[in-house]
């Protein structure tokens, strides 16, 4: 009997931990950056146009056989980059929902599977001496319990090194 109260005990601790740390996850923001040497316009041009993001894309990297489909007219608000991949478990598409000319452009996106999410990616451009800095800003709500798988998991580490990868690809592309 007492084997069985200390499982429960363990249990119930890692449980409230994961809780705890999971409300932090609740709301989770991840912004990464990148100096591209480049001219704006190249480097913007190959954010605004969805039809270059398979010449950037992490996901297509890590799922070279992913299909994708770029939707509406490319480049303006309401484009759309739809994909599918993993053999069918990944599906989804992102949209272009502001821009603002050599600066900003708005993404959002909406997963299908292998979970449902509706994360934002903000990139906005400045001029350096060295180039163009792009700051990506990622940003994902979630309730408690998708949370909590998120940290169970650890998928904010892999966030991070997925949205880190493709900025890395993005100026692989501008500079080659």
């Amino acid at each position: 009997m007492m084997i069985f109260a200390i499982i429960g005990a363990a249990l119930a601790a890692f449980i409230g931990f994961g809780m705890y740390k999971a409300n932090g996850l609740k709301s989770l923001q991840i912004v990464k950056s990148v100096n591209i040497k480049g001219s704006k316009e190249e480097v913007f041009e190959m954010v605004k146009y969805l039809g270059n993001f398979p010449k950037w894309s992490p996901f297509l990297a890590q799922d070279p056989s992913q299909k994708y489909e770029v939707k509406g007219t490319d480049g303006k608000v309401g484009a759309q980059y739809h994909w599918e991949g993993n053999k069918g478990k990944d599906l989804g598409y992102q949209e272009i929902v502001k821009i603002e000319e050599y600066k900003f452009v708005g993404v959002k996106c909406d997963i299908q599977k292998p979970f449902v999410a509706k994360p934002t990616f903000d990139y906005s451009f400045t001029e350096t001496a060295d180039g163009i800095a792009v700051k990506q800003d990622f940003k994902l709500e979630s309730d408690l319990a998708s949370a909590f798988f998120m940290w169970l998991f650890g998928a904010k580490t892999q966030m991070e090194k997925t949205n880190q990868q493709g900025l890395d690809l993005l100026k692989k592309a501008v500079e080659k």
